[in-house]
């Protein structure tokens, strides 16, 4: 199981942007925020909507790019994610949308975040 994970941030301030607006979207935000002088010398923030269970951490960016799916909790919070992450700076990668190819209620929308992640809302429960 999977307790966090995360991804490095080339541009720390942009990437924190694109992700405050994902996440309040999904009813959740950034949780805790380290000091530079207590991760030597980077950025770190962690977003979640109980726990920090998404971690961005400044440096280069990840190569190839990863793709991390967040749990939406209704078609209209996988709406909302896509068009604050498209007006935080993410770029579009998959419109909101039924993928039935991966189950019929599968709903999800794609969004690439400033270092080219792949980053998806995606709610399973039907209509």
């Amino acid at each position: 199981m999977i307790d966090h994970t995360g991804v490095t941030a080339s541009d720390f301030a942009a990437s924190s942007r694109f992700y405050d607006a994902a996440f309040a979207a999904l009813g959740g935000g950034l949780l805790m925020a380290m000091p530079p002088e207590q991760t030597g010398g980077i950025h770190v923030a962690g977003y979640g909507r109980d726990q920090p269970v998404f971690w961005i951490a400044q440096g280069a960016a990840q190569t190839p790019p990863v793709h991390v799916a967040f749990s939406a909790r209704s078609r209209a919070e996988v709406d909302t994610f896509y068009a604050a992450a498209m007006a935080a700076g993410g770029t579009d990668n998959g419109a909101p949308g039924l993928r039935p190819h991966y189950h019929p209620d599968y709903y999800g929308a794609f969004v690439r975040d400033p270092d080219g992640n792949n980053i998806e809302a995606v709610c399973h429960r039907p209509e």
